[in-house]
Order: C-alpha cells, then sequence, then structure tokens
C-alpha cells in the first residue's frame, strides 16, 4: 500500500512540476554555456567538471547532447563550453540554472594543497528556429570560418569548418564547430545568435518597463546561484531556495532535480 502512495505522490509532483513550465520557450531544445571566472586552471577545471555535472543530468532525462563549441584552458578544463541539449522541457527546466557557481575545495592544482574558491556562470537560452521578433540583415554579420579544435575525425579538423558570427550592431559573438560541414555549423550558429538577440530585446523592454536599469535579475558573475563545498565539510546549497544536501557526489554526477524543481515552484 506504502508503495502505491509513493507512485501517487511522485506523480502529483510531476503534475505540479508541468504547471510551472509553461513559460513561452519552455518545450523548446536549449544551449548550455559555462564560462570559467577569474583564477586560470583552477576556475577552468571547475567549468569542465560542471560540464560533466549537466551532460549526466541531460543523460538522466534520456535528453541528446553534443557540445557545439569548446575552448580548452592550456593545463587543464576548458575557458569556455557550449552545450546544444535536445529534450522535452530542456529550456524550461534548465533555465533554473542560470548564474554563478562556487566551488570551494582543496586545490589538486597547488602544490600545498591550499583552499581554493572558483567560480564560472552559466548561461541557458533557447533555441529558436524562427521568430517573427528577430529579424537579422546578413549585413549586419561577420562571418569568420576556422578549424574546427576537437574531436570529430579527419574532415572536421583538416577543413574550415567551423564558423564564428559576430553580429556588429549588438557586438554578440556565437561559433559552433561540432557539425561536419561549415553550412550546418551556420546554421547552428544562426539559431544560438538570434536567441541570444531576442534575449537581449527582452531584457531591454523589461528594463523599460521597470523604469530602472539594472533591475532585472541576469546571469552574470554577480548572480550567485549555488555553493558547492568540498572542504572542510560536504554540501551543496541553492542560494536562492535554501535546498541543500551533503551528498556532494552525487550532485556532480547530474542528481539535480531537486534544485530545479525547487526554483521552479519558487518563481
Amino acid at each position: 500500500m506504502s508503495g502505491e502512495f509513493e507512485q501517487l505522490e511522485q506523480q502529483w509532483d510531476k503534475e505540479e512540476i508541468q504547471l510551472y513550465l509553461s513559460g513561452e520557450f519552455d518545450t523548446n531544445n536549449c544551449y548550455l554555456t559555462i564560462s570559467a571566472g577569474a583564477g586560470g586552471t583552477e576556475a577552468q577545471d571547475w567549468a569542465e567538471m560542471l560540464a560533466r555535472m549537466y551532460l549526466r543530468f541531460c543523460e538522466r532525462q534520456g535528453w541528446k547532447t553534443s557540445i557545439v563549441d569548446q575552448t580548452h584552458g592550456q593545463e587543464a578544463g576548458v575557458k569556455s563550453v557550449t552545450i546544444h541539449i535536445d529534450g522535452s522541457m530542456a529550456y524550461g527546466h534548465l533555465r533554473c540554472e542560470r548564474g554563478t557557481h562556487r566551488l570551494v575545495r582543496l586545490s589538486p592544482f597547488n602544490a600545498k594543497n591550499l583552499r581554493q574558491t572558483s567560480f564560472a556562470l552559466v548561461e541557458v537560452i533557447p533555441e529558436i528556429i524562427e521568430t517573427a521578433e528577430i529579424e537579422i540583415d546578413t549585413k549586419d554579420l561577420r562571418i569568420d570560418t576556422f578549424r574546427s579544435s576537437g574531436a570529430g575525425g579527419q574532415h572536421v579538423n583538416k577543413t574550415d569548418s567551423a564558423v564564428r558570427l559576430t553580429h556588429e550592431p549588438s557586438g554578440i559573438v556565437v561559433s559552433c564547430q561540432s557539425e561536419r560541414s561549415q553550412q550546418q555549423n551556420k546554421i547552428q550558429s544562426m539559431n544560438m545568435l538570434r536567441a541570444k538577440l531576442l534575449e537581449k530585446k527582452r531584457k531591454e523592454e523589461q528594463k523599460q518597463k521597470d523604469g530602472l536599469k539594472g533591475s532585472v535579475k541576469s546571469a552574470d558573475f554577480g548572480q550567485q546561484i549555488r555553493n558547492y563545498v568540498l572542504h572542510p565539510y560536504q554540501m551543496v546549497k541553492d542560494v536562492r531556495t535554501e535546498v541543500e544536501t551533503s551528498n556532494t557526489q552525487a550532485v556532480l554526477d547530474g542528481d539535480l532535480m531537486q534544485f530545479i524543481e525547487a526554483e521552479l515552484r519558487r518563481v
């Protein structure tokens, strides 16, 4: 009987969460970008740990992922990485992860094994194929092509298949190097650019409505959302919802739903 009650309770929780996933783009696929903060190798290693965490989370949800752009650190980790995520309600769930993630641990890159604090920024935008709100004039674009730096076979690495788009009026830069052809990478880049321009437009409109510049929350290094403490104790705590757990390894292995569901209920 208790088993049936638990199943009903889980079903009610799922139905409740679905009510919060009713935003304009919540059903869309998305792009998740992680950027290392100041701190060199330590921060870059943290950015790579976060990338692994989100890839594991997506795997748990049955979502498809592909790394569309990546800049490796000189010694370890990544300076930045962008992941395309294809799955049901991917943007609706992962928009809750936007902001700064803070790690406290004993540094594996310091000979004295000192305690180190690192930061990484997570940005999430929906995949937008077409929208009447955004029109991109090709005259405003600078298109650069270059060789892919990641794995992908002889074709990807030996031809200028990777694409970087610079939207000169806004200064927004996007790039993609995951696809085998230059045209496919250009399409992915255009989708990202379209989403970033729409996000910029919406933020500007919101600021005008509020009448107060900077009143809208933004995913920048001042918007810390979660602390991951591995020393001197084990704790992951979300600063917005105060949800916390001492099972840090499970979280770093992709067990994020408790934090995401709490944030969906909060907002």
